[in-house]
Parts: C-alpha cells; structure tokens; sequence
C-alpha cells in the first residue's frame, strides 16, 4: 500500500526551499509566506487554485502573468496581485518565490523546465507533461536544483480517500479483491482546449489520470498495464473515450474508464471478499459537499457520511508546506504516473 497522500501527491528535490548556486535566489524564512506567481489565465486558476490561493495559509498571490496584459489585469482585479505582461518577465521577478502554471499540457514541460532554472519552485497542472521521459527529466531537474515541484491533482488531499483507506485496512469489505473508478465529463464546445492535438489535448490526458492516480492511490506501486482502448474522434483529432484495465503487485485489477462527452460520473468502487464499498463525486468534490461511502455487505447496506472538506485550499497549503519543508514528499508517484499513461497509449495503439 501506499504512504500517506501528502506523501504521495508531490514531488521536491528535498522540499526545503533552497536552490542551487545557480539558482539566483536566497532561501526562504521559515515563517515567510510563500509570494506566488501565476503564469497565464485559465479557467482552472480562476474557478479552483485562485479562490484557494486566497483562503490558505502561508501563501499569496504576488503576480498573474499572461501574454495580453489586459487579461493579467483582470485577473488581479478579482485575487490580488500584479499585472505582468509575458511569462518570462514573471520569472525575472525576484519578489515571486514560486509559479503555479496552467497552461496546456504541450506547453508546460518548457515552461516548468524554465521557472526551475529561474530558481522558482513549481505548482503545475497535470499531466506535468505529456510524457514519461519529459517527466522524469523534470524530475531530475528539480531535485538537481533543490526545488519543490508538485503535479496540481488536487483530489488526494480529501480526507475521504484518508477514511476510505482506513476502512478498507480495517477489513470493512474483507480482503480487497477489485478496484473501478471513472471519470467522465459532458462534451465541451468545438474550440476547447481538451480537443486540440497540438496542445495535448484528448481524453486520457485531461481525465484519465484522475482514475489513474486513485488506482496508485488504493493499490499503491507496482501497477502494470494489461489492456486499453481509445477510441478517437476523428474529426478533432483526439481521443474522447476511454478503458484500461490494470493489476497492482497484489494481483488486485484495475478497471479505469474515462471520457470527454459523457454523462458526468466521478466515483470509485471497491469490491472485497465479503462486501462492497462505492463513493460517487471522488475527484472534483465541492467544499460544501459531504460524502456519502456506501457499504455493502451480506445483507447489510450502511451509509457513512463523512465531513466536508476543501481539497483545494488543502492542496495549496500543502505546495506551501513542502516549500518550508514541512512536509515529507516522494517523487515515485508522478514518475509512475507518467509511465502508465504511456503504457496505456501504447496498449491501446496496439490492439
């Protein structure tokens, strides 16, 4: 099994906030909230990592950069901060510790590589990129640099998926014998982001890992891929659906499902020798929202309803937390993320 989810969900080169020699900054106090910057204006910053930004502790947003300075402006309007006309400029900055960085997927290799060589610790939205290679490359980077770089799921720092693991080692639904989760989202305007190829658009990339990440989760390393299937669109270019089935060390299978133009659906399900245990909304849960784990065994049925939480204040403060060094992090996570992804492409190309 895995360790705990904080030391699971990120990524650090030793996670205490220093840099190399070459890395143009001094370290940060132990008590200094972390000044964030923000390089470009996408949805996600403005609905989910900007609101938290602002509710957490330990850090603040310094700077929203984007390449229209009109765009910039706006954002500071609503969260705070400064203007910055261009993503470089906001790396040049010496009042901005660390960047949290939105853009697509093709693009953030080359701009994670470049806010690590400016000194800044690194806040990214997943997948970090689009490949296992680039991933571990910019793993090694990191570590090189003595820097703290975490891929943005969000979704582990719950408490649900803490209770539900406790469950499952309490022996709730006896030994665990099988795993199922999905994650499907309705179908978006033509022109979205999630459906151009060139920006590393498609359905395993912007949602399958979501499913993916709960099975490294509750089934821990040693996963291995043992059929896929995509099926592509055609006309966009991308995949929009999607299956793999998986087995853990254990000899525990798998079943992910993911798409693009789909029912919303975002649950996990558990299957164990003596009963079942399934939780709908797992990845995208709202505040507000308390979840309902539903146990089923013999002739048995219990609902458990749990606390709310704020998984994406938790996920920011944690980013600020492995700054300061305090928190303990593991790289093998986001590496063997990387892998599997491209295990399931090549599986699937290949059928």
């Amino acid at each position: 099994m895995v360790g705990s989810l904080v030391e699971r969900e990120t990524i650090t080169g030793g996670g205490d906030g220093q840099v190399s020699d070459g890395g143009g900054r001094n370290d940060i106090g132990a008590a200094a909230p972390i000044r964030l910057g923000v390089m470009g204006c996408a949805s996600v910053a403005k609905r989910r990592v900007l609101p938290a930004v602002t509710a957490a502790q330990g850090i603040y947003l310094g700077a929203v950069a984007s390449r229209t300075l009109s765009k910039a402006a706006e954002m500071v309007e609503h969260f705070g901060g400064e203007p910055v006309h261009g993503y470089q400029s906001l790396l040049e900055r010496s009042d901005v510790d660390a960047v949290y960085i939105p853009l697509p997927p093709a693009l953030r290799a080359e701009w994670i590589t470049n806010a690590l060589l400016a000194g800044k610790h690194v806040l990214a939205e997943k997948p970090l990129t689009t490949s296992a290679k680039e991933t571990a490359e910019l793993v090694e980077l990191a570590e090189k640099r003595r820097l703290v770089m975490m891929e943005n799921f969000m979704f582990p720092q719950h408490s649900l998926h803490a209770t539900v693991r406790r469950l499952l080692s309490e022996g709730t639904i006896g030994t665990l014998r099988g795993f199922a989760s999905t994650f499907a989202i309705p179908e978006r305007a033509k022109d979205d982001i999630r459906y151009r190829a060139e920006l590393g658009g498609g359905a395993l990339l912007d949602v399958g890992g979501y499913p993916l990440r709960a099975a490294q989760i509750f089934l821990g390393h040693g996963l291995e891929v043992q059929g896929a299937s995509l099926w592509q669109d055609n006309e966009l270019g991308v995949d929009v659906n999607g299956a793999a089935l998986l087995v853990g060390s254990q000899g525990v299978a798998a079943q992910l499902s993911f798409g693009l133009a789909h029912a919303y659906t975002s649950q996990y399900r558990f299957i164990g020798s003596t009963g079942r245990l399934a939780v709908d909304h797992v990845f995208t849960t709202p505040p507000w929202h308390q979840p309902v784990v539903r146990l089923a065994r013999q002739d048995q049925r219990e609902q458990l309803t749990l606390p709310a939480d704020n998984h994406f204040v938790n996920s920011v403060e944690l980013f600020a937390d492995a700054i300061h060094g305090r928190s303990t992090l593991d790289s093998d996570v986001v590496i063997e993320q990387a892998r599997l992804i491209d295990d399931i492409r090549s599986r699937a190309e290949s059928a």
